[in-house]
């Protein structure tokens, strides 16, 4: 608890001016929306028991460690009384259907095609700590940002924060821009006024993303099962990708964006404005073979403060033989995938042995 005479250096006028200031710096600080809320996470956390219970975490074996830090927040943090909660937009270009339509082209998810997130935001956040801080240098403050990280249910927050609400595709959705934003949060034990902002469920009797998920990832709406999710297969999934699913992947090889370029609430999504965000290397229009042709030291190098990074060099070539095998037949893809098998790692050796056999089938089905 703060001490009597903080409190009384922090009346009700402080605090609501504060709160204010904190708004005004996060948009200053590139943040489009921000929400401060005082949350209850006992049903989200009940939803989350319930979705460990069938499994559907995989491997993500840390979405059922830390007990009850995840929803008890001043667990988490000692003393957080409030969750500050901030949205940043970042999609960058609009070309996601034409990518995904050719079968020579590497889909890599829109998230992921400039600087990592993690770093930029977090960086920004710990910038309004600062802010925050020198605010109230008498304070004895207990603060913590977090990105996508640590123990935090930032859908729950930031849906009872106001930012959105959580869709039947399990992202948060909001009603003017959308979905395609990364979430962040702020920790702090400032007794900070609550925004009561709310958005209502407006998914109503719509099931387009549920319809248009290559693999049927979602057992029922808002019900993700990441197990068969093709951004859990491509990305948290360290082994071989089943057999079944590698042709429902198609060119997919980072990521899976589907669920949300179908969603009616993106249509006229605003593009970011932050230029880190901006696609990297041609990755938002690359051909798959350019990329399987990377040498290792090419994809450190070209990844470089990129998420994609985070998946490594052989989970990277497993993806793209992936990719390979459900492109269009082509004798340069079949040369190339056959000249890589002496050489590549057992994991990504299985894939491109998958991969040939589906060029040599495409091949022998073309007339002469």
């Amino acid at each position: 608890m703060l001490e009597t005479n903080q409190h009384n250096n922090l009346d009700k006028q402080s605090l609501q001016e504060l709160a204010q200031n904190i708004k005004d710096w996060g948009k200053d600080l590139g943040f489009q929306q921000v929400a401060i809320v005082k949350p209850n996470l006992d049903e989200a956390s009940q939803r989350l028991r319930l979705w460990l219970d069938n499994n559907y975490q995989g491997s993500m074996n840390w979405m059922s460690e830390h007990g009850d830090k995840r929803y008890k927040i001043d667990k988490l943090v000692a003393r957080t009384l409030r969750v500050i909660s901030v949205r940043m937009d970042y999609l960058a270009d609009d070309n996601m259907v034409a990518v995904l339509k050719d079968n020579n082209k590497a889909y890599i998810s829109r998230y992921a095609l400039g600087r990592d997130y993690h770093k930029l935001i977090r960086k920004r956040l710990a910038e309004l700590v600062r802010k925050i801080e020198q605010q109230l240098p008498d304070v004895n403050l207990s603060q913590r940002p977090f990105v996508d990280s640590a123990p935090v249910m930032e859908k729950p927050l930031a849906e009872q924060a106001g930012l959105g609400w959580i869709g039947k595709n399990s992202l948060l959705i909001n009603n003017e821009v959308g979905s395609w934003f990364f979430l962040g949060e702020i920790y702090t034990s400032l007794p900070l006024p609550e925004d009561h902002l709310e958005q209502p469920n407006r998914c109503g009797n719509c099931r387009a993303c549920l319809k248009v998920c290559p693999t049927d990832a979602f057992p029922e709406p808002y019900v993700l099962d990441a197990r068969k999710c093709i951004s859990y297969q491509t990305i948290e999934n360290k082994e071989a990708i089943p057999e079944s699913f590698r042709p429902l992947m198609g060119n997919r090889v980072f990521g899976c964006d589907d669920c949300q370029i179908i969603c009616p609430w993106n249509r006229g999504a605003p593009k970011t404005k932050e230029l880190d965000f901006s696609p990297r290397h041609n990755l938002d229009n690359s051909d798959l073979l350019t990329l399987f042709k990377w040498s290792e030291t090419e994809f450190l190098t070209n990844t470089e403060g990129s998420p994609i990074r985070r998946i490594g060099y052989q989970r990277w070539l497993r993806n793209l033989a992936v990719g390979l095998g459900n492109a269009d037949g082509s004798e340069k893809i079949l040369k190339q995938l056959e000249a890589t098998m002496p050489d590549a790692s057992e994991l990504v050796k299985e894939h491109v042995h998958w991969a040939i056999q589906q060029q040599r089938q495409k091949l022998a089905a073309i007339p002469e």
